[in-house]
């Protein structure tokens, strides 16, 4: 999406049939904090990765979802990579839980509410006593996580819709999962009538201190992936060995079409 002006080129650039925003960390901070200050007009924000890429050329509906989002910012290094590699360089990771803790830290200094939705059983809560001790102002009207398999209750979908919209907050964190919680913001974005819904991924644990975040050394290598797939082999080796490779496949295929094409 085109949010300051330019050209599509300007701002944007296709990654495997993935449109993904160029702007840069500071950038998106700024647009998000900028629209969920000023504006009612409820948008959502997605942060592809490797492993996003992959799902998306087998998911039509989550593909719908990405092309409407409000931003969609590059959260894995070997994005960044894969951009270089394609000729068309990124301005740098928007990783999703360096984004969430800094939007909280805007929050708190421009007086907007907060609301987190999802993680795992007390995750939620636990990142909220996190962020709130860091930045005293900070107001988070509210945290919820949902029971497993609540997105086919009707009763349990409009009880968390009615929350929401009862708190009223600015920015809304939705902690489920991919798709699911790209999914979720889709469907439910213009009825709870958040002004800027994210999906963030395991992002309430990791501040919780729930789940071990990959040292700083290994984030900046890219490496953040293989401290994960350590951690949690048999959840993820699929994920990651699987569809890394496939990534990388994409990306060659794409560079070679686009080189056959201009050959």
């Amino acid at each position: 999406m085109n949010v300051n002006g330019g050209s599509k080129a300007d701002v944007s650039i296709n990654m495997c049939g993935v449109r993904v925003d160029k702007y840069s960390f500071e950038q998106v901070v700024n647009i998000i904090t900028t629209h969920a200050a000023a504006s009612t007009q409820p948008k959502y924000v997605v942060t592809p990765n490797a492993h996003h890429i992959v799902t998306l050329q087998r998911d039509g509906h989550f593909r719908k979802i990405y092309r409407e989002a409000f931003l969609s910012v590059a959260d894995g290094v070997p994005l960044l990579w894969a951009a270089r590699f394609l000729g068309t360089p990124l301005r740098g990771r928007v990783n999703g839980t360096d984004l969430f803790e800094q939007l909280c830290e805007v929050a708190a200094e421009k007086q907007l509410s907060v609301f987190l939705l999802g993680g795992r059983p007390g995750a939620a809560q636990m990142a909220a006593k996190v962020l709130t001790n860091r930045h005293p102002s900070l107001n988070i009207v509210g945290t919820y996580c949902p029971p497993y398999g609540f997105e086919s209750d009707a009763i349990e979908v409009a009880r968390i819709n009615q929350m929401i919209r009862s708190a009223k907050p600015h920015l809304l964190f939705v902690g489920l999962g991919a798709p699911k919680q790209e999914y979720w913001m889709y469907e439910h974005c213009q009825e709870i009538g958040v002004p800027v819904s994210l999906g963030i991924g395991v992002s309430f644990e990791f501040v919780a201190g729930a789940v071990k975040r990959a040292p700083r050394w290994m984030q900046k290598l890219g490496l953040e992936w293989l401290f994960r797939f350590i951690s949690e082999p048999k959840r993820l080796w699929q994920r990651y060995l699987v569809g890394n490779a496939v990534f990388v496949w994409l990306v060659v295929k794409q560079k070679l079409s686009s080189s056959f094409q201009t050959s």
